[in-house]
């Protein structure tokens, strides 16, 4: 079998663990109502409930690679995959909020697993020429499992009449959980399908197997030992990244450790991850039906996956390369200002009812557009560039390094925003958007800056 028809096959059952990190991380979307009634819990309660699985996220994250680089990386996704059941059961029969967070520590572990894991074996087993398309494979399967969760909860509410209706023998909001378990199954068999990556093979002196892999992944005219002597050549130049390439010699971090620290925040703070884990609670809040809401979260989530496929095609293929990172960022900060700054003057000066605005026939439609249309502006640009931006950020010396803290440092913003935002709700709705679209307003300067700094001072940046 050409590589043509197995590895895409490959790359597509390795990024099921991205489908599963979306999913994970918001199906707790359509639950946070009704877990908030059910368990009897406060505002940050329900905000550690919803953010416990990203501080895991970031643990997984952090360690996963070092120990794909011990077992491999194919048991490191029946790891994952196990860790995705365990979480979906044991947030179905969590019989209090203390063991739903313990469960969605390990669903957070699992997908700080599938965030490094799978585009590392994607990368590893990819020819060349397809490794871009295919490498983008986790992306789009990371946005896909958010729309799915979403989509199965809209429908379950559908059936239901309700979050926290009864499906049998349980409630609605436990179905949802429980529904993961099916795309968990389906991952941790397709692992036992899939070969281990050559270049972990040749790593640990199996030269036999990698040789036996490479042949059933590459093309009928491949030369194995040039392929296997290409490996170990590329494996004895690899220099393991430490985090004290990171430190200048003053003893501080690099300015361009700063700059990419920055560069991430500001990834979180413009508030793109509210959307995907609270818009249920939101939008029944301002006035909407608990239907409604559903159906308009999984309608934002189809907007993006539209945004980030376009961002990874056509402004990929196009935009980015021919006009640089800096327009499209700067684009995008800018719709994200009017978004934000509209949702945060419809929720401002909208009447109150019981503590929160009621939206009127004209306002509602409007909050809508602006939703959807900062969804838009972030997915084509800052959810699509932020990690070209990342990794180019960093000279090859420092990369591994630089993407490790950049990635923590995103996993630990959208905590503290998950964390914070249902407290900052029963302040002031307004109040809160108008948060998003300061730090939205500072995203547009911030690649305008950083761009002429590496422009006129790189070497000063780097140092």
């Amino acid at each position: 079998m050409s590589q043509h028809n197995i590895v895409p096959r490959l790359a597509i059952s390795a990024a099921l663990g991205g489908l599963l990190y979306g999913y994970d991380t918001a199906v707790i979307n359509g639950a946070t109502t009704v877990i908030k009634e059910h368990f009897h819990t406060g505002d940050a309660v329900l905000g550690l409930a919803v953010g416990s699985a990203l501080i895991t996220g970031c643990v997984g994250a952090l360690l996963s690679g070092r120990i794909a680089d011990k077992i491999g990386r194919v048991p490191m996704m029946k790891i994952a995959a196990v860790c995705f059941l365990v979480c979906g059961v044991g947030c179905a029969f969590a019989p209090n909020i203390e063991i739903l967070v313990a469960f969605r520590v390990f669903g957070g572990f699992a997908a700080g697993i599938a965030s490094v894991v799978a585009p590392m074996y994607i990368t590893e087993i990819s020819p060349a020429r397809e490794r871009g398309v295919l490498g983008s494979l986790q992306q789009l399967g990371i946005v896909l499992g958010i729309f799915v969760s979403l989509l199965v909860n809209a429908l379950l509410v559908h059936i239901s009449g309700g979050a926290g209706a009864m499906m049998g023998p349980m409630m609605t909001w436990q179905w949802m959980f429980l529904c993961m378990c099916v795309p968990a199954l389906i991952y941790g068999v397709l692992a036992f399908t899939i070969p281990e990556s050559p270049r972990y093979l040749v790593a640990q002196g199996r030269m036999e197997e990698a040789a036996v892999v490479l042949k059933k992944i590459g093309d009928a005219e491949i030369n194995v030992d040039e392929q296997l002597a290409s490996i170990r050549a590329s494996l004895s130049a690899d220099r393991k990244p430490s985090f004290r390439d990171l430190i200048g010699a003053n003893g501080r971090l690099k300015p361009v450790v700063w700059a990419a620290i920055g560069f991430m925040i500001l990834n979180q703070f413009t508030g793109i991850n509210v959307i995907f884990y609270y818009s249920n609670s939101l939008w029944s809040a301002v006035g909407f039906s608990e239907k409604d809401s559903f159906t308009i979260t999984a309608i934002t989530s189809l907007i993006n996956i539209a945004a980030t496929v376009i961002g990874m095609t056509i402004i990929g293929m196009m935009l980015i390369d021919r006009g640089g990172r800096k327009p499209l960022l700067l684009a995008g900060s800018i719709g994200m200002v009017v978004a934000q700054g509209g949702l945060a003057i419809l929720f401002g000066t909208a009447p109150m009812a019981n503590g929160s605005p009621v939206m009127g026939s004209v306002t509602g439609p409007l909050a809508l557009v602006c939703a959807n249309l900062f969804v838009a502006a972030f997915g084509v640009t800052w959810g699509t560039v932020s990690w070209v931006m990342l990794s180019e950020m960093f000279p090859n010396s420092m990369r591994g390094a630089g993407m490790a803290v950049g990635t923590a440092t995103q996993w630990l913003s959208n905590f503290v925003v998950t964390v914070s935002f249902p407290v900052l709700l029963s302040v002031n709705v307004g109040l809160v958007y108008g948060l998003f679209a300061f730090f939205a307003m500072v995203s547009f300067f911030s690649p305008a800056a950083s761009a002429a700094f590496f422009s006129s001072s790189a070497e000063m940046f780097l140092t």
